[in-house]
């Protein structure tokens, strides 16, 4: 069957396209009043950053990462993240949070401080992780700050697209399918970092003019920047693995992708070995391996399954299949006070829908190598008008708004099935603005952003001006989803599950550490 055909096929049960699940997780640095890195610890009035479901870190401790639940309503999950974000605002003191995926000015390395989970093996192991990461790629790289969307499918709606079927074969049915979605993100997920890429300049304390090839401009004292670039975080300048570049992780069924993951994290670097593992009795790095974890993988979009236990990713999807799919391709929306509008949460309801839906045939890794060419152009010069975009590896090229346009006429498609499942047409009025984006580049947020840039004379005055309105708008505020005691009660709640996590414990660091990884041996 073809894409309209399936689409067809789904849209005959309403609830196949309105019960899709989806949550958010954003990330964004504590700063100062100035606009310099918060040297603050996380503050003890959000509780516990190992076990608050609702707030955590990630790379740092004044790397904040909030996290909703899944949410079948764009309102409630808007809801569920603005509620987060006004919560942490009343527990900030004078800080606020940058509002931007590049980070905001930073000294040194040494004003980094790793994240810290307490005294548990696990919290330990975490803390440990990211001392890894320090030594592997230094702790600059590791605060770019960035916005996950979780998706998935409703069972209708594969109800509606497979048919009766046994509990295996289902499985096996939607796993496939989700990874024809993955391989259709890697053929034509460039549109988002055009259309919502934010991080066309970057600080000059992030990066040394000297040591790139690239044609940087410069404005203010010291904000560097490319005319056209979309989302130089997605670029060689942001979060990136060289040791990972020779890895073949394929995306043509379960089994492969799970091989090749497998293999990464048994494969031995010299580079990294070169770091040590242990010395003088400290740990620097859970190993010496191309991956110490499976999170270490860098991946625009990923296969996941909630784990049970103490599972690793990897055996989740082993044991049940993909549940749904994590896209992490978005830079924090610098416009939005949570990161992230609706119009962005639209677009991927529609985007992944689309991407499910249409025809999907296997890939290679020339064939893959060719589309992560077409994202690396579309990063750094995504809004060049004369800008051409391969299609496959043949030679032959499409212009980004030729491309774009044929990608929009069937998204209408499904707008307007998704729009009569729900009633209304604001699916529809989603494509329509953004249709005038993929015609006129400098509608894009990268473009509006770059234009504040230059009009302010550089990243940081722009940066402290939206942090300060942000943190404006959450003050006068009420609560739309949850309610102040019910932050305060998770607060209390994740401090006294911590204490039971340490007092838990029966094993060494040193045990703890061979028990995990003893499959690996």
């Amino acid at each position: 069957m073809d894409f309209s055909q399936r689409l067809q096929q789904v849209s005959a049960n309403p609830d196949a396209l309105t019960q899709i699940g989806r949550g958010l997780e954003r990330e964004a640095l504590r700063i100062t009043p100035q606009g310099g890195l918060s040297a603050e610890p996380h503050p003890a009035g959000l509780g516990s950053a190992l076990t608050n479901k609702w707030v955590t870190t990630d790379f740092a401790e004044s790397l904040l990462e909030f996290i909703t639940p899944v949410s079948q309503s764009v309102d409630h999950l808007l809801s569920q993240l603005s509620d987060i974000h006004q919560f942490t605002y009343s527990k900030l003191d004078q800080e606020n949070l940058w509002p931007m995926s590049m980070p905001c000015f930073v000294g040194s390395e040494e004003d980094i401080t790793l994240a810290q989970y307490g005294t548990s093996n696990n919290g330990r192991m975490k803390t440990l992780y990211r001392e890894g990461l320090k030594h592997r790629y230094g702790s600059v790289m590791q605060v770019i700050s960035g916005v996950h969307f979780n998706f998935s499918f409703p069972e209708t709606f594969w109800d509606h697209l497979f048919g009766k079927q046994d509990e295996q074969a289902r499985q096996d049915a939607v796993s496939d399918a989700y990874f024809g979605l993955i391989r259709n993100y890697y053929r034509f997920g460039w549109l988002i970092p055009y259309l919502f890429g934010a991080s066309p300049a970057l600080c000059s304390s992030f990066v040394d003019k000297s040591n790139t090839s690239l044609n940087f401009e410069e404005v203010g004292n010291g904000t560097y920047y490319l005319p056209n670039a979309t989302a130089l975080r997605l670029s060689d300048l942001g979060y990136t693995n060289h040791e990972q570049s020779s890895l073949k992780i394929g995306f043509n069924s379960l089994d492969q992708y799970l091989d090749g993951l497998r293999q990464a994290i048994r494969t031995p670097s010299e580079e990294f070995a070169k770091i040590g593992v242990k010395v003088d009795g400290q740990y620097r790095q859970l190993n010496a391996n191309v991956l110490q974890i499976e999170n270490e993988l860098y991946a625009p979009i990923r296969p996941k399954r909630v784990a049970r236990g103490s599972e690793k990713p990897s055996e989740a999807l082993e044991r049940g299949g993909v549940e749904y799919i994590e896209v992490r391709s978005l830079d924090v929306n610098p416009f939005s006070p949570i990161g992230i509008t609706e119009d962005q949460v639209r677009f991927l309801d529609l985007f992944l829908t689309w991407a499910v839906l249409s025809p999907s045939e296997l890939m290679d890794n020339a064939e893959l190598e060719c589309w992560r060419d077409n994202w690396n152009r579309v990063v750094l010069d995504g809004r060049n008008p004369d800008l051409m975009l391969k299609i496959g590896c043949n030679g032959e090229r499409l212009s980004v708004q030729d491309w774009g346009l044929r990608v929009f006429t069937e998204l209408e498609q499904v707008a307007k099935a998704m729009d009569a499942a729900a009633g209304g047409d604001i699916y529809q009025q989603t494509v329509a603005r953004l249709t005038t984006w993929i015609n006129d580049p400098a509608l894009t947020l990268s473009a509006q952003l770059l234009e504040q840039i230059k009009q302010q004379n550089g990243i940081g005055s722009v940066g402290r001006e939206l942090a300060d309105a942000h943190a404006r708008l959450f003050r006068d505020r009420q609560f739309a989803f949850y309610s102040q005691h019910e932050f305060e009660q998770e607060v209390e709640g994740s401090k006294a599950k911590q204490f039971e996590v340490e007092q838990s414990d029966r094993m060494s660091f040193d045990e703890f550490l061979d028990d995990y990884f003893a499959d690996l041996k």
